[in-house]
């Protein structure tokens, strides 16, 4: 997995598609999710762009796009089960699957060790 400073996530899981999520941390500074807003597959988009936005007990929360890509699949349970964002935040909880245009800038983002330095853990 490599993260972004906002809190974002990727897996790749192919040479062309990745699966996009938020942090542990990222779930805890927004505390009790109550809704999420995903995208319509087939958007396309570029790093940075909001993709998802998150509705807390706290505040709504955007979602930016790690790389540059077009959304493939989104988590549909998550319309009825936000809370699996809280419960699995890397794992059942995953916002979407995206195509990725150029798997170059994964190497741009951060590794797990430099992700926890940011996060000051």
């Amino acid at each position: 997995m490599k993260y972004t400073k906002t809190h974002e996530w990727i897996k790749p899981i192919s040479d062309t598609e990745g699966l996009v999520g938020i942090t542990n941390h990222a779930q805890e500074e927004l505390s009790d999710i109550v809704h999420v807003e995903l995208p319509e597959v087939g958007k396309v988009f570029n790093r940075g762009d909001t993709l998802v936005t998150i509705e807390s007990v706290k505040a709504a929360s955007d979602i930016y796009a790690p790389l540059d890509g077009e959304v493939i699949e989104v988590n549909e349970s998550l319309i009825d089960q936000p809370e699996k964002i809280n419960e699995s935040p890397q794992g059942d909880g995953w916002l979407l699957k995206i195509k990725i245009k150029n798997l170059q800038e994964i190497h741009e983002l951060l590794t797990q060790t430099d992700y926890q330095k940011e996060i000051g853990k």
